[in-house]
């Protein structure tokens, strides 16, 4: 029995431009906004869309991110709905580019005939109704549709930038430009019609100088052989999350007055010693903390303060200790009197490639010594060789939130 539509979540990047954070573990299953995945979003989407057959295509780190997906198929979904883990086949080596990934799954489609194939990356932050733009591509009788979405233009040379007429359609499309023509973005969210998917997948495996990507190859051969290509114009919030920039400020939308996305649980909260804030389970909270987000289970000590950062789960923040702008990885341990985000400090691990605007990233496990300071900027990726650790704090017993902010 053929299907209307299905989709295929894009899961195996690796994630390079967020540094230490996506070292040992995938983008999609990265904490955002304290207790969710980035990947949340999209198999949301996808249930309250009523799209039932979902493929999530991992590769890279991806026993992580299997364990949790199962997790979240038990708790969140009905019987109805299907979730499919497709890693890479040994028999076909590894997935080279977005299309190639989809190329190698051809099987896997074809057992649901669908009519439509729709695309979707697993680590953009939105909330969308699929149902909508599968109705304008279907009336339009688009052989893909692109969800589109103007960004800032200082933004735009990080997507793929397209060019259409008042109808919609599509006249023109360049894919990540050094000077682009205009801010309006490929969101990366297609609907194909699978007939002219599968055409022009197998044309480009068969051509050798392709680097087998969405952006780069499929879409301009569909462009430049004459097929329909109309886009949609999404309005609400959406953000894609490949940067440390970019991960740092989706989770600072979300302590705006109001928010810019407000679609998650979590609230921020007001106190004497936390002012605009989310504060999740199982955290210790004995500084101060401004215009943060805290994941769970993470301590800090008397006199800290932490300010417009965002922590990850189960981090030790000792006394006296000041973070400013920054991304703290899970795990990580910080003795008396350290700083990230100085005005002045160890400028060794500055790195502008990674941590633009200024932004601070530690990685997992990172453990930082008694009274090192570090500055705006700080890429701390491999701090267990090079911090002169001092000793690890005592052992601590495991928190649970009881509501008292002390």
């Amino acid at each position: 029995m053929s299907k209307k539509c299905i989709s295929i979540i894009l899961a195996g990047g690796r994630g390079e431009r967020l540094g230490a954070l996506t070292q040992h573990a995938s983008k999609p299953s990265l904490i955002y906004g304290g207790n969710h995945r980035m990947i949340d979003f999209t198999l949301n989407n996808c249930a309250l869309s009523e799209i039932d057959t979902v493929g999530v295509l991992t590769q890279y780190y991806s026993a992580e991110l299997h364990n949790y997906i199962n997790t979240f198929t038990t708790k969140n979904l009905k019987n109805a709905y299907k979730i499919y883990m497709l890693p890479p086949r040994k028999n076909k080596g590894s997935y080279i580019g977005t299309a190639n990934a989809v190329y190698q799954n051809f099987d896997f489609i074809e057992t649901f005939q669908p009519e439509n194939v729709l695309i979707l990356a697993g680590d953009h932050i939105y909330n969308m109704d699929y149902r909508q733009m599968l109705w304008f591509h279907c009336e339009s009788k688009a052989d893909v549709t692109i969800a589109s979405k103007a960004v800032p233009l200082r933004d735009a040379s990080r997507f793929g930038i397209l060019a259409s007429g008042d109808d919609g359609r599509i006249y023109d499309f360049q894919e990540k430009p050094k000077q682009p023509k205009s801010n309006l973005a490929s969101m990366g969210i297609y609907i194909f019609t699978w007939n002219a998917l599968k055409k022009h997948l197998m044309e480009d495996q068969e051509c050798l100088h392709s680097q087998h990507d969405f952006g780069r190859n499929i879409i301009p051969a569909m462009l430049s052989s004459g097929s329909k290509l109309y886009t949609y114009a999404f309005s609400d919030y959406w953000r894609d999350v490949g940067t440390v920039e970019s991960l740092w400020e989706s989770n600072m939308d979300l302590l705006g007055d109001p928010p810019a996305f407000s679609s998650l649980v979590n609230h921020s909260l007001h106190y004497d010693k936390i002012r605009n804030s989310i504060i999740c389970n199982g955290c210790k909270i004995y500084g101060q903390i401004w215009n943060s987000v805290l994941s769970e289970s993470v301590i800090v000590g008397r006199g800290s303060e932490i300010t417009n950062s965002v922590i990850m789960p189960n981090v030790y923040i000792g006394d006296d200790v000041k973070i400013r702008n920054a991304i703290i990885g899970s795990e990580s341990i910080f003795m008396d009197r350290t700083e990230i985000g100085a005005g002045r400090g160890i400028s060794l691990f500055v790195d502008p490639k990674v941590c633009s605007s200024q932004i601070s990233l530690v990685a997992p496990w990172a453990h930082i010594g008694e009274g090192l300071k570090y500055q705006s900027g700080s890429h701390i990726n491999e701090p267990m060789e090079i911090t002169l650790m001092a000793s690890a704090p005592a052992p601590l017993e495991k928190q649970v939130y009881q509501g008292n902010i002390q």
